[in-house]
Order: C-alpha cells, then sequence, then structure tokens
C-alpha cells in the first residue's frame, strides 16, 4: 500500500502524494528537505553516547531481515553509505548533517554539518574520507575518522545532487541542479574538468568500476555516458522515457541500471516511468524492471557486489530486491514507512542500507 507524502507542510494541502512528489523534485526535494531542518555553520559534534538501538521486528515469510533502525537524524534521510570495511554507515539528510555511526550498535561516532540541506553523500574507496553534498552547491570533504572538514569545493551554483568517488580515490564527480557534473581532483583541490552535456538538473552519478568514464543521470530523461579525463560524450542513453532519478554502475563494469521519477514534470509522470539495465558501450537495452506497481518511481538503486541482483526503492514503502538477469522479485523488504530516497549495498554483499522520509536508515539482510 502506497502512502502520502506527510513532509509537504503547508504548500501543497490538497494536490495528494504525487504532486507532492514532483513539486518536491524540481529542486530535489526543496519542499520535502525545507520542513525542518535549521541553517548552521559546518560544526563537528562528536558524539561516545548511542543515539539509537536495534529495532526488534518480527522477521515476516517472504521479506529481508530488519537488523538495526538508526533515527540519528532530524527529518527525510537523503544519503546512505558503508564504509569500505563494512562497520560503519554514512547518512546524510533534511538537518543539513553527515552523520557516521557504527552498524552494530547503531551508536553515533560524529556529525557534521555541512549547511542548510545535505542531499549527498559518498564514502571514497580507500576509507579514508567522506564527501558530502549540500543544498548551496557546495561539496566538503571530511576526515572519516572524525568529520573533521579537509576541504570544500564551491564553484557549482545549484544543489548537489550525486556524489561518486574515482576507483583509486584521487577524483569525485559532483552531479548538480545547475546542469553539470564536476570532477575535483582531491590531492590538489583543483577541479579538472566540468561536464556540461545535459540540458536539465543532473540528479545522480556513477563512476565505472574501471575508471574510465562517469555516467550521469538527469531530468532531461538521459543518462550519459563520457570519460572521465577529457569530458567528451561517448554515449547518450534516453531508453527510459521519462526523468531519470538514479543510476547505478554494476561492478562487474558491464551495465548500467537507471531508473525514472517524477521529477520537475507538474502533472507528475504517471507513464513509463521503469528501470531500465542497458550497455554503456552500446545503449543498447538488455532489461525492463516493471517495478513493483504500474506507476513505480525509482529515487534509488544498487547492485549486489556480485552483480547479481538489484536494489531499487522509490515513492512507496516497497523495496524490492530482484534478479538483475531475469527481472525476477526475489523478496521485498517493508520497514520503513514512507519513499526511499537512498540505498546502499554492504561490499561484503551481506546487508543493505535503505533511507527515507520516515527520518530512518535501516540496516537489512538480503535473502538472495
Amino acid at each position: 500500500m502506497r502512502t502520502n507524502l506527510p513532509i509537504i507542510c503547508a504548500v501543497l494541502p490538497h494536490r495528494g502524494r504525487r504532486g507532492a512528489v514532483a513539486l518536491l523534485s524540481c529542486c530535489l526535494l526543496w519542499l520535502v528537505v525545507a520542513c525542518g531542518s535549521t541553517p548552521g555553520s559546518a560544526v563537528v559534534t562528536p558524539a561516545p553516547t548511542a543515539t539509537s538501538k536495534p529495532t526488534a521486528t518480527p522477521e515476516v515469510p517472504g521479506t529481508a531481515t530488519p537488523l538495526l533502525t538508526y533515527s540519528g537524524h532530524v527529518g527525510p534521510v537523503i544519503g546512505v553509505a558503508w564504509s569500505p570495511d563494512n562497520t560503519r554507515i554514512a547518512s546524510c539528510g533534511n538537518d543539513g548533517t553527515v552523520q557516521v555511526w557504527a552498524v552494530e550498535s547503531g551508536n553515533l561516532l560524529w556529525k557534521t554539518r555541512i549547511g542548510h540541506y545535505a542531499f549527498a553523500v559518498a564514502w571514497s574507496p580507500d576509507g579514508r574520507k567522506i564527501a558530502g553534498g549540500a543544498g548551496d552547491g557546495n561539496v566538503t570533504l571530511l576526515d572519516a575518522s572524525n568529520g573533521q572538514q579537509l576541504a570544500a569545493y564551491t564553484d557549482q551554483s545549484g544543489a548537489i545532487e550525486g556524489l561518486a568517488w574515482s576507483p583509486d580515490s584521487t577524483f569525485i564527480v559532483a552531479g548538480s541542479q545547475d546542469k553539470t557534473a564536476d570532477v575535483w581532483n582531491v590531492r590538489t583541490g583543483k577541479r579538472v574538468l566540468s561536464y556540461t552535456g545535459h540540458s536539465a538538473a543532473v540528479a545522480r552519478v556513477a563512476w565505472s568500476p574501471d575508471g574510465k568514464h562517469i555516467a550521469s543521470a538527469s531530468y532531461d530523461g538521459t543518462v550519459q555516458v563520457w570519460d572521465a579525463s577529457t569530458g567528451k560524450r561517448l554515449l547518450s542513453y534516453s531508453g527510459n522515457g521519462a526523468p531519470v532519478w538514479s543510476v547505478a554502475w554494476s561492478p562487474d563494469g558491464k551495465h548500467i541500471v537507471s531508473g525514472t521519477g517524477a521529477a520537475g514534470a507538474f502533472p507528475p509522470v504517471r507513464a513509463q516511468n521503469t528501470v531500465k539495465i542497458w550497455d554503456p558501450t552500446t545503449g543498447q537495452t538488455v532489461l525492463t524492471y516493471a517495478g513493483t506497481s504500474d506507476q513505480y518511481e525509482t529515487y534509488a538503486l544498487a547492485w549486489s557486489p556480485d552483480s547479481q541482483s538489484i536494489v531499487s526503492a522509490g515513492d512507496d514503502q516497497i523495496i524490492p530486491v530482484w534478479n538483475a538477469t531475469t527481472g525476477k522479485d526475489l523478496f521485498h523488504y517493508q520497514g520503513q514507512s514512507q519513499g526511499i530516497f537512498g540505498l546502499a549495498w554492504s561490499a561484503d554483499g551481506t546487508r543493505i542500507a535503505s533511507a527515507g522520509i520516515d527520518g530512518t536508515v535501516q540496516i537489512w539482510k538480503p535473502q538472495t
């Protein structure tokens, strides 16, 4: 069952959930995230004591097993990322903070405010740094061990909606509402290129496992693949047929999965919402996933480490895990009470983290 989004405040009292999602997404959840966070300068708050405890939820046959619910954020949680060693999680959201907490206990280790809102978070492959993207267009680089700010990149003028690291942890790409995707060298602090191939906001970005290419998903209805060194566009995929909100590169490098949502369209997109798996070298569609309903909007995607399965989520609280070859649903997780905007699969393949509008991050065990 779908639920109305109860976070639009007084802006849209009668338009309903889908109208809310459409306007919400005009500026990556500006209507969503404006309902709870307060302005503040960048600060680091150590917190050695626990702020959340595992939530005991009975296992339901045919669904995933909930392991822990983290409730450290105030308001919706937008992004989530695992540490490479699978022991910690970084999350960000409505309250403008990046928070890092222990996976087994739910204890908050530190939190850093990076702006009024925090829309994206990414953990470097070497485990040493975390990047956070804010609503003011800034990318903040943090020390993963303590949350101290290491650098800030401020050249993009729109909200940062997507972040991805190069496999060698040397570069980071930031997708912005100003229609650009900028690549930064984190060792020198210099921007090495700015990709300007899209005609609308860049919603998500993904770096290829071999480090050579970047995929950027946009509200213009395309996913574009371009050279990570030169910015030359290699391919533009428009097979989703609607504004693209989510994109993920398979760990084996062979495929890309992308999903659509309402984005800036009003009235909202009620048809052609699709999740597609496709070949990044040819642009050929390999598989179309129907989703959990005929109007399934997908705001988050993640591959399993072995590239065999995909977890997706969107404007309902159903989170399906499905076979990347056949599109067959393997099981559903329904532990969260509202829409989902962040998903991450642990590197060891044993757990999935989901983040959503209900203000929680939940960890659960995939049953693939």
